[in-house]
């Protein structure tokens, strides 16, 4: 067996960031940004008012009240032509251009209009209510760098940048083969033996949210050649990810079958608890993960091997999940020579304190307990007992960075 961090390594070195494609701004939320994005106009363009109020010179208000005459109207999107003088005063809103020789702007509220004039009642210092030209950004900044994943907020600014298309890392494809006798398909007809499969929709699932094109190639019996096959309509993805194979031995047939088609081993079996039969090798140049069959050893495996190369594929960091410490609600043994991630739970203590509790069964099978979990405690192997109230590491699944 290898350890989690060994295999993390061996299996990232056989990904590459995937190549750039052009897409519309509208379609670009979740992607990566492939090039440094540079804003192509300066924003604002002129200084523009923050409010609604009246353009006015800063130094016609030392003594307030003051009744100032007014010379003009601007809109957002207007202009005036004219040059504010002194004793004079424009009528302008939120967005619109600062007339030229205005310096502030007074607020409507601190006002009363007349027929052809308005009463000014509190003074302003100068630029006061004024976004000065290029106050958010000047053309030319570099404003949103490769690599970053694009939210919504990296969308609005790089509208405002007038980008309506950006150079993204193109989306990994990802083909799904689950196998075994005993599953059937939701809705499926199910057999007395057989039991319905989540693996291959969980997964689907955990491949869209993390921005990779989920491939269903449907359900693989236990027979070699039908397997193989199957495998076949993987040609042009990024990466297959089978589940199970365990009627012949965990990956045992997933092995001998692919190997019929120049499968190529990496690793297999990884010190690690639910997971240990996990796999991974080259199928020609088209990488292959297996991961165990158990839907809660198939997810855990999934979030520590599929999403980091998934982010590898995208461009990111690829660092996977990292835990964050935690306060264990109870006394956890020492650990053995694999490393646990044990579904747990968060509880709130008498003293209002959050900690982290185990959910009464780790039973690999039990989709039901992983869906009430809060996350995932992580026990390094040979990791020493630890006492209630100590620090645990702890992979959260409420923070967003588990897409599962």
């Amino acid at each position: 067996m290898i350890s989690v961090e060994a295999a993390q390594t061996q299996l990232l070195a056989a990904f590459a960031p995937l190549p750039a494609e052009l897409v519309p701004l509208g379609s670009a939320h979740g992607r990566v940004l492939a090039q440094d994005l540079t804003a192509r106009l300066t924003h604002p363009p002129f200084p523009a008012s923050a409010m609604d109020g009246y353009a006015v010179r800063s130094a016609d208000l030392h003594s307030v009240p003051v009744r100032l005459t007014l010379t003009g109207y601007v809109a957002a999107g207007g202009r005036h032509d004219g040059i504010v003088g002194s004793g004079e005063a424009v009528r302008i809103f939120t967005g619109a251009p600062v007339p030229e020789g205005a310096d502030a702007v007074v607020i409507q509220e601190d006002t009363e209009a007349s027929d052809g004039n308005v009463l000014v009642k509190a003074a302003v210092a100068p630029g006061r209510h004024i976004r000065g030209a290029g106050l958010d950004f000047a053309e030319g900044d570099v404003l949103i760098r490769a690599g970053t994943k694009l939210s919504a907020r990296h969308i609005g600014l790089a509208a405002a940048m007038n980008r309506p298309w950006l150079m993204v890392h193109r989306r990994p494809r990802v083909a799904i083969l689950p196998t075994g006798e005993e599953v059937a398909l939701p809705g499926e007809p199910i057999g007395p033996q057989q039991i319905v499969s989540s693996n291959g929709f969980t997964l689907a699932a955990m491949i869209e949210a993390a921005g990779g094109i989920p491939i269903q190639l449907g359900l693989a019996p236990d027979d070699e050649n039908a397997l193989l096959a199957l495998a076949q309509g993987a040609a042009g993805a990024d990466l297959l990810v089978t589940t199970g194979g365990a009627s012949v031995g965990e990956h045992d047939l997933v092995q001998k079958a692919l190997g019929k088609g120049g499968l190529s081993v990496g690793f297999w079996k990884i010190a690690m608890r639910p997971g240990k039969p996990l796999m991974f090798g080259q199928l020609g140049s088209l990488p292959v993960l297996g991961l165990p069959g158990n839907p809660v050893s198939a997810v855990v495996c999934g979030l520590l091997f599929m999403l980091p190369a998934l982010e590898r594929l995208q461009g990111l960091p690829a660092t996977g999940p990292i835990p964050e410490p935690a306060t264990a609600a109870v006394p956890l043994g020492e650990n053995d020579q694999r490393q646990d991630y044990i579904r747990a739970e968060l509880v709130r203590g008498e003293d209002g304190q959050t900690r982290v509790r185990p959910v009464a069964k780790q039973d690999s099978s039990m989709m039901s307990l992983l869906a009430a979990a809060d996350g995932l405690i992580v026990r390094p192997p040979r990791a020493a007992a630890v006492a209630a109230g100590d620090s645990v590491p702890f992979l959260p699944f409420s923070r967003g960075t588990l897409p599962i």
